[in-house]
C-alpha cells in the first residue's frame, strides 16, 4: 500500500510540474536529492561504525550477559515463551539496547539474530509465535532515550540546536512502547482465550 502512495504522489508531483511547463525542476530536485542522499549515508558513517563497535565490543565482553541479568525480571514478563537462558534473550536485549540509543541500523543484525533465535523455538512453522510477535512491538515501538542518528542528521545540516529533540523523542518513544506492551498483551490474552 505504502509503494502506492509514493507512486501517485511522484507521478502527481511530475504531472503538475510537466503542466506548469517546470518539468526541469522536477529532474534538478531528484539529481540534487540523490546527491544529499549519499553525502548524508557518507557522514552516518562514522556514527554507526562508532556504536556497531561499542556493542561488538560489548557483547564480546560479556555486556549481553551482564544485561540479561540485569533485566531478566522484565524480559521473562515480557516473554514467557522463552526459556530463561535462551540465545534470543540476549540478541533482544542488544537489539533493544541499540534502539534505546537511536541506532536503528546498530539494532539491525540484533534482530535478525533474534528472530533466527525466535524461529528455532517456533519449531520451523510459518505462522509467527508469541515470542516473535512480542519482539517486533517493542522492536519497532522501543523507547529512545538518545536518538544519536538523528542529532547526527540534524548536525549534518548544521542545526542551532541538534539535541533539542531529545526530550520530544523520550516523550513520543515511551508513549509508543507502553501502547504496543499493553496492546501486546491484550492480544496475547484474547488469543489465548480463543484457543
Amino acid at each position: 500500500m505504502l509503494n502506492y502512495i509514493w507512486l501517485t504522489l511522484l507521478l502527481s508531483g511530475i504531472v503538475v510540474a510537466a503542466l506548469n511547463g517546470n518539468i526541469e525542476v522536477v529532474t534538478q530536485a531528484a539529481l540534487q536529492s540523490a546527491n544529499d542522499a549519499v553525502a548524508i549515508c557518507i557522514n552516518l558513517i562514522g556514527v554507526m561504525c562508532l556504536w556497531l563497535g561499542i556493542m561488538r565490543i560489548g557483547e564480546k565482553a560479556g555486556l549481553i550477559e551482564a544485561l540479561s541479568r540485569l533485566v531478566r525480571p522484565i524480559m521473562v514478563r515480557l516473554f514467557p515463551s522463552i526459556p530463561p537462558d535462551h540465545a534470543a534473550l540476549g540478541a533482544i536485549i542488544m537489539n533493544l539496547s541499540a534502539n534505546i540509543l537511536g541506532l536503528g541500523s546498530a539494532a539491525t543484525p540484533f534482530g535478525l539474530k533474534a528472530m533466527q533465535e525466535l524461529q528455532k523455538l517456533n519449531g520451523g512453522r510459518k505462522e509467527a509465535s508469541e515470542g516473535m510477535c512480542t519482539f517486533l512491538a517493542l522492536n519497532t515501538s522501543c523507547i529512545t532515550l538518545i536518538p544519536a542518528t538523528i542529532i547526527a542528521v540534524r548536525v549534518n545540516f548544521n542545526s542551532a540546536n541538534p539535541t533539542e529533540i531529545v526530550g520530544a523523542t523520550i516523550f513520543a518513544t515511551s508513549c509508543s512502547m507502553i501502547m504496543a506492551v499493553l496492546v501486546d498483551y491484550l492480544f496475547r490474552r484474547a488469543n489465548r482465550r480463543t484457543i
